[in-house]
């Protein structure tokens, strides 16, 4: 496993319940400023072999990036259950501070 892999997953799992990040925050985190497809890369690969908290990570835009279907259920499940607010349609609605 490569230092730049290990240094996403990390990211990744620092992510705390109840909380999203986008794939750019992610890449960021690692030292990665143009690193976001590599993050959704590890994320497809290894989320299950490393226990990483997929669900957790969301577009820039705060949509999942899923398309409706399974997957898109299954990530919105996840992240009900911690609390998240997710809308019908994929979003994530921003807090009011996050606007600013």
């Amino acid at each position: 496993m490569t230092l730049t892999t290990m240094r996403i997953i990390e990211a990744i799992r620092e992510v705390p319940p109840g909380k999203t990040a986008s794939y750019r925050d992610i890449a960021l985190a690692a030292g990665l400023p143009n690193g976001a497809r590599q993050v959704a890369r590890i994320l497809h690969s290894m989320s299950r072999s490393e226990r990483l908290p997929w669900h957790r990570i969301v577009k820039a835009d705060g949509r999942i990036a899923f398309p409706p279907g399974e997957l898109r259920d299954l990530q919105t499940a996840l992240l009900r259950a911690e609390g998240i607010a997710v809308n019908d349609d994929g979003t994530i609605p921003r807090a009011p501070e996050e606007e600013a």
